[in-house]
Formats: structure tokens, sequence, C-alpha cells
């Protein structure tokens, strides 16, 4: 099935660093947001590597992303995929991440998961020549044993670059 990137990327003038997924998946399409699903770890590991309160509302994610100076888009702008199976995914048309580049202060950027590091490197680095750091998957559909803690400290790598520069 062919599906199109609807989301809009979260960013301003002040984000340092840039956090990649491959395709939103059916559940944050649905809900018109990022890492939608209510297992989905994202936004959970992200409020524990900055030691403040889980957030609950779309509002409440974009204002820390901001208040971070994070930003959050996807790799691929339409693709065929089956579910929401990244190891399903064809015919990738990348998204064009020039003008959050050009209107940041963007020096890294993270990818979640291993396909949107590689999609990255394949469509996208050629055009930012960023190097990117793959950081582990906080999907429901990646579990292994003490992923949280696994995933907290993956994840402390983004508080590094947002505190240091």
């Amino acid at each position: 099935m062919r599906v199109y990137h609807t989301l809009e990327p979260i960013y301003d003038e002040h984000s340092k660093v840039l956090i990649l997924g491959s395709m939103p998946s059916i559940k944050s399409r649905e809900n018109n947001f990022y890492y939608a699903h209510p297992k989905n770890r994202f936004f959970k590991i992200l409020s524990q590597v900055y030691n403040e309160e889980i957030m609950d509302t779309k509002e409440s994610k974009i204002e820390f992303l901001k208040r971070h100076n994070i930003a959050l888009f996807d790799v691929i702008k339409s693709c065929d995929i089956t579910s929401s199976k990244d190891s399903s995914i064809k015919n990738v048309i990348p998204n064009d991440l020039s003008l959050i580049i050009k209107n940041s202060k963007i020096k890294t950027i993270f990818t979640t998961g291993k396909k949107a590091y590689y999609l990255y490197q394949k469509y996208i680095f050629k055009d930012t020549k960023i190097k990117a750091i793959p950081l582990m998957s906080t999907s429901p559909a990646f579990a292994i044993k003490d992923v949280e803690n696994k995933l907290y400290e993956n994840y402390l790598q983004i508080k590094k670059f947002t505190d240091n520069f």
C-alpha cells in the first residue's frame, strides 16, 4: 500500500538536533502526531532523559521538543509499506530536509531505528552532509530484555548534544 507522510516537521530556529524516524505508523497517522502508538516509548524515554514529567498531550510534546531544541521529522515522504512494518518499506521517496537545516541550528541528526538510519544514509546524507547517529527503536514491536534501561542509556546522547552546544 502506498503511504504518504502527512505530518509537519517540528522545529524552530533554535533546534540543535534533528531526530528522524522512518515513516509514521498507522496510529501516528491516525492521531496526526509522531510516535502516537500508546505503547511507543519515545516520549517516555525523552522525559526520563531530561528528568521531566511524562508528556500527555500533543501540545506538551511540542513544547518539550522546542524547549530542549529538538527537531522531529521522518526520512520518508512516501513509500510502499505493509501495516507499520519498517521491514516492508519499498519504493522510497525521501523528505527534503533543506528548509529545516537552513532555518535552524541543527548540527547533529539522530535516527530512531536501523531502517531510518539506513534510509537516511542512502537517500539524504549526500545532501545534508550531517553525520547521523542511530538510536534504538522505541517501537512496541522492538522488545528486548531490559529494553527500558538500554533505551535510556542510548537516548542520553541527545541530551549531551542539546546541553553542550
